[in-house]
Parts: C-alpha cells; sequence; structure tokens
C-alpha cells in the first residue's frame, strides 16, 4: 500500500507479460515524505481517481501509451467483481474510487548502506518488464524555494537574469529532470546516472514521453482556467515499450494554481509550515541526519509527530480536492462549491 492508495493485484505479471490489478483510492494524503497523515481528507480519494482518469483518457486521445484499463463504476458490478470488465470514466454516474492498470514487475531494491543502492540487482531481477526507478519531473514554472534554484542559474534555463528573483518564474520552455523513486530520500540525478538507473530504457524517450504528458496537462489547465506549474510522471517498460504508469496530472502528482491560488496539497504543505514548524524542522533533521549515519529510513530518526489538522482546515481542503476536479474536468462529479469559492476560502488558512 502506498501513503494514498491501495495496490490490489488481480493477475500476477511474469518475466514477459504485464499482468492486472487496481488502485484504490483512499482519503489518506502524505506531506514530506512522511506517509500516512493523522487525518483523512473526505472526498480526496474519489477527487484524485476521477482526475487521474480523465488525464490517461486524454492521454489516450494523444496516443501517449499509458497502463490504464479504466475505471471501476461505483454503481456497478466492476465495484466488486474483479472479473468484470472496467468502464470509461463517462460510463459512471458516480466518482470512481477504483482504477484499472496493467502491472509490470518490482523488484526490490538492495540498500548497500552508506546511502548506496543496488540497481544492478534490480535490473537483474526485472529483465525486460519492470516499473523504471526513476521519477520524471518537468518543470512549467520556477517558484521561490524551489530545489531547481539550487541546481543551475537563470541563464542555464534560458532565462535573462543573473539571479533568481523573489518571485514566480515562468520558464522559457518545460524543463525536465530525473530524481530516484524508491530510494528512502529522493535525489535528483545527473543524466549519465539517470540512465544507468533506468536500466533497457532509453532516457530520451523518457524524456519525450515527460513532454508529451506535460504539453496534454498544460492544454488542459489553460482550457479550463488552471495554470500547471509542474509535475512528474513514472513509467513502466515492457517488451521494448516505454508506458507511463502510476497516476497523472492529480492535485497530488502535480501542482497546479488556479487566480493564483496553489490548488494541489502545496496547500496543506504550506499550512504545516506555518502552524507546525517545529514538526517540519524536525523531518529536515531526521532525512539530514540519516544521510550523515547511513540509515535508510529517516522516519525512525524523526523526534516528532504532525499534528492533526482542524475541522475547518479539512472541511475547506476538501472542497478544494472536489471543486477543483469538478472545473478540471467540465462535470459536476461533487456536490461543493464553486472552485473561485472554494479558493478563496483556503487562501487564508
Amino acid at each position: 500500500m502506498t501513503s494514498v492508495k491501495e495496490f490490489r493485484v488481480e493477475t500476477e505479471p511474469t518475466a514477459t507479460e504485464l499482468g492486472r490489478g487496481r488502485f484504490v483510492f483512499t482519503d489518506q494524503y502524505s506531506v514530506f515524505d512522511w506517509g500516512e497523515m493523522p487525518d483523512h481528507v473526505p472526498k480526496k480519494g474519489a477527487s484524485l481517481c476521477t482526475m487521474g482518469a480523465f488525464n490517461f483518457e486524454r492521454l489516450a486521445e494523444a496516443d501517449v501509451p499509458t497502463h490504464y484499463v479504466g475505471v471501476c463504476d461505483p454503481n456497478g458490478d466492476a465495484a466488486d467483481d474483479d472479473t468484470v470488465d472496467p468502464v470509461a470514466l463517462d460510463d459512471c454516474e458516480e466518482p470512481p474510487t477504483e482504477m484499472a492498470i496493467e502491472l509490470t514487475q518490482v523488484p526490490d531494491l538492495p540498500y548497500l548502506g552508506d546511502g548506496a543502492y543496488d540497481y544492478d540487482a534490480y535490473h537483474d531481477a526485472a529483465g525486460e518488464n519492470y516499473l523504471i526507478p526513476l521519477e520524471i519531473v518537468f518543470r512549467n514554472t520556477v517558484p521561490e524555494g524551489s530545489s531547481l534554484r539550487s541546481r543551475g542559474s537563470p541563464a542555464e534555463y534560458g532565462l535573462d537574469m543573473e539571479a533568481w528573483p523573489d518571485e514566480v518564474v515562468d520558464l522559457p520552455e518545460p524543463v525536465v529532470e530525473f530524481s530516484t523513486k524508491y530510494e528512502e530520500q529522493d535525489r535528483y540525478l545527473a543524466r549519465p546516472e539517470a540512465d544507468r538507473i533506468a536500466g533497457a530504457a532509453d532516457l530520451e524517450d523518457l524524456e519525450d514521453l515527460a513532454l508529451a504528458v506535460n504539453d496534454v496537462l498544460n492544454r488542459r489547465a489553460e482550457e479550463r482556467g488552471f495554470v500547471h506549474e509542474d509535475g512528474k510522471i513514472e513509467c513502466l517498460y515492457h517488451d521494448g515499450e516505454i508506458r507511463v504508469a502510476d497516476v497523472v496530472g492529480t492535485f497530488d502528482e502535480n501542482r497546479f494554481s488556479y487566480r493564483s491560488q496553489e490548488i494541489s496539497k502545496e496547500v496543506v504543505r504550506q499550512y504545516y509550515k506555518r502552524t507546525d514548524p517545529e514538526w517540519v524542522e524536525a523531518v529536515s533533521a531526521a532525512k539530514e541526519r540519516s544521510r550523515e549515519e547511513g540509515v535508510a529510513d529517516w522516519r525512525t530518526l524523526c523526534e516528532r509527530s504532525p499534528e492533526s489538522l482542524p475541522a475547518d482546515v479539512l472541511d475547506a481542503v476538501s472542497d478544494l480536492y472536489a471543486a477543483g476536479t469538478n472545473a478540471y474536468t467540465g462535470t459536476e462529479w461533487f456536490d461543493a462549491p464553486d472552485v473561485d469559492d472554494a479558493v478563496d476560502a483556503v487562501r487564508d488558512l
């Protein structure tokens, strides 16, 4: 199980064939890589499943290969029977919480100590059918505090300025970066190391696929009054083909804004930074200590746990997910405020 969705296997993948399974989206959330937080956000799981399915179906229209099969109709047999074929999102009368997907192999990634992992062992076990152990990140803007600012000057990203300003910067062209996926602490990679970790998958093909996904999301966001700031994809490699995996273009995987207000889980991140800075600082300290001491799981070193969110904050965040999904998809899936009202409600959290 991940921090926000359960994973069900219907047919196991093999060395040569993809399997079948489901994502079951929950109302859990995670910030700062903590994992399951103390509270659940109502409607969040259904929002993410609906928005993810909507984007997968748009990617199919653009001939972008993915592992998406369909969704399980909450009012149909598919919701309770793994043998019933999933349906398209438009065939659902209510927002779904289960998504049918094709599965690939995910071998163990051995930890060697001192921050090192055995990717050779991963690929030896994976063969030609595996989840690529990378996250491919694409950026259209550079907000204040973005880690990209520490990895290069504005000129290196095509910007005519000497130093990064104290404001969001629009990039002239999207920037693609690669980071680790299965290490306890994600780290950005130089291209030679990313290429090695990708295994048989070609790094240029991964970049092209990420840019194609980014283009589809950018166009939809613009159509609906959103700004798509950045995001990521995960991919599988099977029989020489790379496909988009996991979930794409939701308010958890990507950062969107609406009328200059973040409409992603960034709202919750910033709330914790303001109201529970001791925990945020403890997380940073634990991550740093784990790097210094070569401890794989930094959470075992964290001296504090996050506080629960107040009920009014949970309600506002819930409305933001639901209203945002309604607006982005153009369908009233949820009984939620207008997106303008939902956005205004979180501005002062």
